[in-house]
């Protein structure tokens, strides 16, 4: 069996009601977070950046747009045939597996909105990493954006209802053999679905030993999209930056 057809991730990222789920985003946050994100790294007027794990490509497109040569890759199929109606001469998005390298490298390689622990056989997190390092040029930097696990342990909601676009989704969150697990139930077109989303609760510590397994250093930690310090008790996110 292929990875699409084993793995969690595969099936429920590839259905429409993952992206219903997570319509509200905050665009403008995001777009704000690779402006200063690439200020930060002064990347190269037209250089090129490899958005891992792109979805359907919401921050490639911005990236693109703000003058970057962009490659998306992603597992999903669906989310791929979405994104590729954005393509043009600068911007290209191809499925592709992560825990591989790609056939280019980059000056930044960005793996952004939790889009990372959530393989199955740990060994692939240290792959991705690596496939990370192989497509960095000799200036490139990495970035990966994680969620702080330590915060959202301390302030775990452990069940909610959202409902989006008149499909009410019952979310129930715990931890588990070092997941962050949340199971997602909901009826739409007359339908009951279940998925599920684990996520491996890594810490900066976790981190710091996958990148020296993989012969990364680490540059900088920032805890939010507006790249203040990383606090380990009140920062929301976890971003890593290496080379």
């Amino acid at each position: 069996m292929t990875k699409d057809e084993t793995t969690w991730y595969a099936s429920w990222f590839n259905t429409p009601f993952y992206h219903i789920l997570y319509k509200d985003r905050d665009y403008n946050e995001a777009e704000n977070f690779m402006y200063n994100l690439t200020n930060y790294l002064n990347i190269p007027e037209n250089g090129k950046i490899l958005d891992l794990a792109c979805g359907k490509g919401r921050h490639a497109v911005y990236l693109n747009k703000i003058g970057f040569d962009v490659t998306g890759v992603d597992l999903s199929a669906n989310s791929i045939a979405h994104a590729k109606q954005f393509e043009n001469e600068t911007l290209k998005f191809n499925v592709h597996d992560m825990c591989k390298p790609y056939h280019e490298q980059f000056d930044a390689v960005f793996n952004l909105f939790t889009s990372f622990g959530y393989f199955e056989n740990e060994e692939d997190n240290l792959n991705t990493i690596k496939a990370i390092k192989a497509n960095l040029n000799e200036t490139g930097f990495g970035v990966i954006d994680f969620l702080n696990t330590d915060y959202i342990i301390e302030n775990l909601v452990e069940e909610n209802t959202k409902t989006v676009e008149g499909i009410a989704f019952k979310q129930k969150r715990r931890i588990e053999n070092g997941y962050i697990v949340k199971d997602i139930s909901f009826t739409a077109e007359g339908q009951d679905f279940e998925f599920q989303e684990r996520v491996r609760a890594l810490t900066l510590a976790d981190f710091e030993t996958l990148f020296e397994k993989a012969g990364v250093h680490l540059l900088d930690v920032f805890g939010d999209y507006k790249l203040n310090k990383y606090h380990k008790s009140t920062s929301k996110r976890l971003i890593l930056i290496f080379k």
